[in-house]
């Protein structure tokens, strides 16, 4: 599938005949990732164990291919999208969700770390969404995959057909035009639509937690939240820490370790770095850093066992030696590379249009409250200023005032004369 991915998108990029390149799965998928048990097969095997190296250079490099189109690119995920999938997205300016659309990173649940991509995409989500994504394969579904930035728009999936038709008639299409046609079809919230999950008090919760720096810190703070240690804790946050404990016992303790550094590294990466570094990774599993990758696969998706935790080894928390960890997987290979046309080689200004689409990130919300905003006139706001400013700023972008609202319910003070104040 890769090999087919690569040589169609790059005939299609250099093609005077196409506009935009749109990607849409076939039937429930967008996909559900890779072929990782004959990965772990080949991996298994010192005469294959190359092979299962290259797939990951190739996966990758498909990535940062798509990532680095000069068309513009636009990722329907009308489906589920998985491990892999999302890496097929994550890179495309848009990213379309549906009512239909699933969305997850499950790979600590196998003995892996989130890849193609995930510790540069998960780590620019909002607070520590991305790191709770990360670590525990949560999902997100529907209009909570747009709401909290994973896709950049929300549509009907009845309307997907209708998106196609208007995309395939706009000759020689810029940014604007296609961001324009999506925004068209957006289908508004109904009252009876789920709130986002992460929001309001577990979202405050959410941060607290995965914002410590080691998994035990994390482990030990939402422990302090499922027994409402430090604060008379809602119902629900209690329920959500309890819930959030039990996934992360199921989890390889290698892989959350693993995923954590990655995803803090990720940050201060541009995408090229992050996809290297994430090689190195992958290698180091290939080879055996951790026999969980091979327990993990084994169990989950070749012997499809359900409700039943693979023998991890080491089977517990305390019992991985963190400083380990960065002398087997992050030690860069300088001899690893992603494969890529000649291109891509050459020196060139990575991709960073991840969040160009999308809501505007809470950081930028901060920012504008704060007057540090470079539109900031370094006044104070109000909530219908600051509401107006996004309004301006995001050229009516459907769903902004939702979301600037519940970062001001969440994150601000206002005083008496109604000029909000940002909360630390």
């Amino acid at each position: 599938m890769l090999d087919s991915i690569a040589a169609k998108v790059e005939h299609w990029n250099d093609a005077d005949l196409s506009g935009a390149i749109a990607s849409t799965g076939n039937g429930k998928a967008f996909s559900a990732g890779g072929d990782v048990a004959d990965v772990v097969l080949k991996a298994g095997k010192p005469q294959t164990r190359q092979e299962a190296i290259d797939y990951f250079r190739h996966e990758f490099g498909t990535d940062y291919i798509l990532a680095s189109l000069r068309k513009p690119y636009v990722a329907i995920m009308d489906g589920i999208t998985f491990g892999g999938g999302a890496g097929l997205c994550a890179g495309a300016p848009f990213r379309v969700a549906t009512e239909q659309t699933l969305f997850s990173m499950p790979e600590t649940g196998i003995g892996y770390f989130p890849d193609v991509g995930a510790s540069y995409f998960l780590s620019r989500l909002d607070g520590e969404i991305g790191t709770y994504l990360a670590l525990t394969g949560n999902s997100l579904s529907g209009r909570a995959t747009f709401e909290h930035g994973f896709a950049t728009h929300y549509v009907a999936s009845q309307r997907v057909p209708i998106l196609l038709e208007r995309l395939a008639t706009i000759e020689d299409p810029t940014l604007a035009q296609i961001n324009a046609a999506i925004e068209e079809l957006y289908f508004e919230r109904e009252p009876s639509d789920p709130v986002p999950p992460l929001t309001g008090a577990i979202r405050v919760a959410l941060d607290k937690a995965f914002g410590q720096d080691t998994v035990e810190g994390i482990v030990r703070t939402l422990r302090q939240l499922a027994e409402g240690a430090d604060a008379p804790e809602t119902a629900d946050v209690v329920q959500w820490a309890k819930n959030t404990l039990a996934t992360l016992e199921e989890r390889s303790p290698t892989s959350l370790k693993v995923a954590l550094m990655a995803i803090r590294k990720g940050r201060t990466l541009n995408l090229l770095e992050a996809l290297q570094m994430e090689l190195n990774i992958a290698a180091a599993y290939c080879k055996g850093a951790s026999p969980d990758f091979k327990t993990g696969v084994t169990s989950v998706i070749i012997e499809k066992k359900r409700g039943v935790r693979p023998a991890w080894k080491p089977e517990r928390l305390g019992e991985v030696q963190t400083a380990h960890l960065e002398t087997k997987f992050f030690t860069r290979d300088e001899g690893l590379t992603l494969m890529l046309p000649q291109a891509l080689q050459a020196p060139h200004d990575p991709p960073a249009h991840f969040t160009r689409f999308a809501l505007p990130t809470e950081d930028e919300i901060g920012a504008v409250v704060r007057g540090e905003h470079p539109t900031s006139s370094g006044e104070a706001l109000t909530t219908a200023e600051l509401l107006a400013k996004f309004e301006d700023l995001r050229r009516g972008k459907h769903g902004v005032a939702e979301k600037v609202r519940e970062v001001v319910a969440r994150r601000c003070e206002a005083d008496e004369a109604g000029y909000l104040r940002w909360k630390h």
